[in-house]
């Protein structure tokens, strides 16, 4: 039997910079090695169905749904040697110290989420991952103003920059989010 050193890869981005897309490539590829892989997502997230991570380009991965990271750990069956976790900005603060606790189990821990909210702050408990991951790929996607590299995301409402006391959860894709630079980020006071 092979023995997998455990490990935290995380990959952030803003939102369209392929994060799923990476997460589900990672995933396929621990497959294809024989890995027992599951991946996990938050229930809020309905976007794209509600068991499967799926890319803005519509490549999926089936997933399991869970309210809370302490769900996600009582589902991981003991024959799991990968954990991969979307979207890890939704769950709460005790993913941080759960993804340490699977890696020092000797899983492989795959973690995708963005890193900054629409108010370009850090988001969730993504910043520690980040800091206790012994790999971090920050994704860039392009601005939709100007082209070049984007690593905030706007929301828009109504056409129109959201205001900074928004909520910060808000689920949609491109009807309510743009990729932006720094530059043409805005977040009105």
């Amino acid at each position: 039997m092979i023995h997998y050193r455990g490990r935290v890869e995380v990959i952030c981005g803003s939102m369209f910079s392929g994060k799923t897309e990476e997460l589900i490539r990672r995933v396929r590829r621990a497959e294809i090695a024989r890995q027992s892989v599951q991946v996990f997502k938050p229930i809020i997230d309905t976007r794209y169905g509600v068991e499967k991570v799926t890319s803005h380009d519509g490549v999926g991965f089936g997933a399991i749904p869970c309210a809370s990271a302490e769900e996600i750990d009582a589902k991981i069956v003991p024959s799991t040697t990968v954990v991969a976790v979307d979207e890890a900005q939704f769950f709460d603060p005790a993913l941080i110290d759960l993804a340490d606790k699977w890696a020092a189990r000797g899983l492989r821990v795959i973690i995708a989420g963005l890193d900054l909210d629409f108010r370009a702050e850090p988001f969730g408990p993504m910043p520690a991952l980040m800091a206790r991951a012994e790999e971090v790929t920050k994704l860039h996607a392009i601005c939709v103003v100007c082209g070049e590299a984007a690593s905030r995301t706007q929301r828009l409402v109504n056409g129109q920059p959201a205001r900074y006391d928004d909520p910060i959860i808000m689920i949609g894709a491109q009807e309510r989010y743009e990729a932006r630079c720094r530059q043409h980020h805005i977040v009105p006071r």
